[in-house]
């Protein structure tokens, strides 16, 4: 069935998180905190992972880790147990003697105490065979290749008009290269799980985004039915994209818990092991030209991405897709090329593609504006497109005009300077930047709800889906609520189970969205089974097909950032002292839930503007800043004032709530308004992230 738009009582008000008060007394049990629902004590794993980039494990000595009164065993490649599927290189671990990448699992430690296990992966000595690696982009013998449509998400290249024609013709181009580094997701809950194998099956307690996807992925690799695998993530610390794919360190311990048969066994990656194999946002490399008339519209618009993925399995990070939709002009081409090293596999970080590509698209726009001579918020609003250039349909809901008028008034960008390094206050050059944001409005078929009535006028909702932290506890309750007619307190929901219906990842903003829809179908089909009145113990079971008109109607959330920037002029520092940002994101469901989202977008584009970096040592492979010291993250005293506004606003083309997802918009731009506020500041454009101080110090020695 579909559902009809249901109208909002619960859904808008700001409820306060119903797992708040578990989470600070500490009552919220994670993945590894699962000792009461054990029947056994627990081993404890440690991995022992690789020092060489690419080669082979020629033989691993444990012989003084059995040594050890508490170590139980040792497993590698040669005595781990065997998978069915071993196609997925990055989850195919303890299956051969090959090295992809450095830190990747050669061994697991099993002790009977974590300091045991620890110990025991120290005294294990591993022989390893090296041989050549590419491990940087820069590298002479590397190959630069087009990626598929499957790994981008979309074609990869696209082409509409003659863009060099174009260009040639414009009296006004901009040319250069913008670029992101590699850069963490770094979730305050490391990669951790619990599981037990006995009898044939697999019951696991996994910090992830999406239960259902790992127990598919699981089963799949184990050769087993799907319903002999159970995974629960009753809550996860956080995750920020990494924990949307399973990686190595689970199916570790899925081999561990099946050697272990029957004991449970418990698996936490250290936070340097979290930044080597678990996942990261792929440095990208952005060449965009842009042509336009005098008075900055554009004519030409060119977007080249190159990026780097992994010889171990393809990722790509399709930063040229915001560039496809966001602003008008009838010439356009966006291209993705890659190069396969021999590193860890990127993976989903925040705004995947979009972060670094409206980065570098919302950076080079400021540049066409200083080249044209136009204010640019204004040059952002001459290039509103009527229809989606890319596609050609209408979209849904498009208020990206309103979104930087209403920032602007908040903000005072009619005080601002028209030209940059106008301000200087004691020692600090004061700028102001601007830029916009975008995110899809992604909707995912199939997943399914289940609604029991309890008597009494209550009900139980039952899905799924996982609250990684964001509050979709909060938001699905206020959904349900609102579908049933209901008070919040008379509805039960139960998540983050693959015992509960299907449901899709939490990802790409789309789960309150996609789940939500469920929920309201399963209720407009509950209350045709079995009415207003219920009789206790009746339930109805629904499953989403598609529900947003995405062939004829373009469905995206739109916004505008605000940043002032303080640049000190003799050391380069930046400080960001306010930023406002105003979105389009439909319906809100929960205001508490969806600010405190917005604010942690915007901090964390902040950080990637001035802060974050991964390195990789390019001779051996290795990620330096492997811990939360030498990978700087914005912290509390990094941050000014945070001001967020949203349009009053209903999509009921997107889903049934009217709502779009909020999770990712905020991070999506916010780094550009940095940067452009500092370049406003100083007159030093940065294009290279992060904006770290001595890119503002001149050669005289100020900014």
């Amino acid at each position: 069935m579909t559902a009809t738009p249901i109208t909002a009582a619960a859904m808008g008000s700001p409820l306060e998180r119903v797992d708040g008060q578990e989470k600070v007394t500490g009552r919220a049990t994670y993945a590894v905190e699962k000792d009461h629902e054990l029947s056994r004590p627990p081993l404890h794993g440690w991995l022992v992972t690789s020092t060489v980039a690419k080669g082979r494990v020629t033989d691993v000595d444990a012989a003084a880790a059995l040594r050890h009164p508490n170590v139980t065993a040792v497993l590698d490649h040669t005595n781990a147990p065997r998978l069915a599927d071993t196609s997925d290189g990055e989850l195919a671990v303890l299956q051969d003697d090959r090295i992809g990448y450095r830190g990747q699992i050669v061994a697991v430690v099993l002790a009977e105490t974590p300091e045991a296990a620890r110990e025991g992966a120290r005294l294990v000595t591993v022989t390893q065979e090296e041989e050549p690696a590419a491990l940087s982009m820069d590298d002479e013998s590397v190959e630069w290749y087009k990626p598929t449509e499957k790994a981008v998400g979309s074609p990869p290249d696209t082409q509409t008009g003659d863009v060099d024609a174009a260009l040639a013709a414009a009296p006004v181009t901009t040319d250069h290269v913008y670029t992101t580094p590699q850069e963490q997701n770094a979730a305050m809950e490391p990669h951790a799980a619990t599981a037990v194998w006995h009898d044939g099956e697999l019951t696991m307690w996994d910090s992830t985004q999406g239960v259902h996807r790992v127990a598919g992925k699981i089963a799949t690799m184990l050769g087993v039915d799907r319903k002999k695998v159970r995974v629960q993530a009753p809550y996860v610390g956080g995750g920020f994209g990494s924990k949307g794919l399973a990686h190595g360190p689970e199916l570790a311990l899925v081999l561990a818990a099946q050697w272990a048969d029957g004991r449970p066994v418990k698996l936490a990656v250290t936070r340097q092991q979290q930044f080597a194999m678990t996942g990261y946002r792929a440095e990208t490399r952005s060449h965009i030209r842009l042509g336009a008339q005098e008075d900055g519209r554009i004519t030409a618009l060119e977007h080249a991405v190159f990026t780097q993925s992994s010889n171990v399995k393809e990722f790509i990070e399709h930063a040229g897709v915001p560039a496809r939709m966001m602003y008008a002009g009838d010439n356009r081409r966006t291209s993705h090329r890659a190069v396969a090293l021999d590193v860890a596999v990127p993976s989903w970080m925040r705004a995947p593609g979009e972060m670094p590509g409206a980065h570098s698209l919302e950076v080079a726009m400021d540049d066409l504006a200083v080249a044209a001579g136009v204010d640019p918020v204004e040059l952002r609003i001459r290039n509103e497109p009527e229809v989606d250039p890319d596609t050609g349909n209408p979209f849904s809901s498009r208020r990206l005009i309103e979104c930087l008028r209403r920032g602007a008034q908040r903000f005072g960008w009619d005080s601002r300077p028209a030209h940059p390094r106008a301000t200087l206050d004691g020692d600090w050059w004061v700028g102001t930047g601007v830029a916009s944001a975008t995110y899809p409005a992604n909707f995912f078929p199939g997943n399914s709800a289940r609604i029991d009535a309890l008597g009494s006028g209550r009900y139980r909702v039952s899905i799924g889906a996982v609250d990684i932290g964001t509050g979709s506890r909060t938001a699905l309750l206020q959904i349900a609520a609102d579908a049933l007619a209901v008070p919040v307190p008379d509805v039960d929901l139960r998540i983050g189970d693959t015992d509960l219906p299907k449901a899709t990842v939490a990802g790409g903003s789309s789960g309150t969205g996609s789940w939500g829809t469920a929920i309201v179908q399963t209720a407009q089909q509950f209350r045709a089974d079995h009415g207003d009145d219920p009789e206790e113990g009746v339930h109805s079971i629904a499953t989403t097909e598609e529900y947003p008109d995405m062939e004829n109607l373009s469905m995206h959330s739109f916004g505008a950032v605000f940043a002032e920037a303080r640049v000190h002029r003799w050391t380069g520092e930046v400080r960001i002292p306010r930023m406002t940002g105003v979105f389009s994101v439909g319906r809100v469901i929960n205001p508490v839930a969806a600010r405190s989202q917005f604010l942690g977008g915007m901090i964390m584009a902040q950080s990637a503007a001035l802060y974050e970096e991964a390195v990789r040592d390019p001779r051996f492979g290795h990620t330096v800043t492997q811990d939360l010291a030498s990978y700087h993250v914005a912290s509390p005293a990094d941050v000014g004032d945070l001001e967020v506004e949203w349009l009053d606003d209903v999509d009921e083309h997107a889903t049934p709530m009217g709502s779009r997802g909020i999770g990712e918009i905020g991070i999506v731009g916010t780094s550009a308004a940095v940067i452009n506020a500092a370049y406003h500041a100083t007159g030093v454009r940065v294009r290279e992230l992060p904006a770290t101080p001595d890119k503002f110090l001149r050669q005289g020695g100020s900014a």
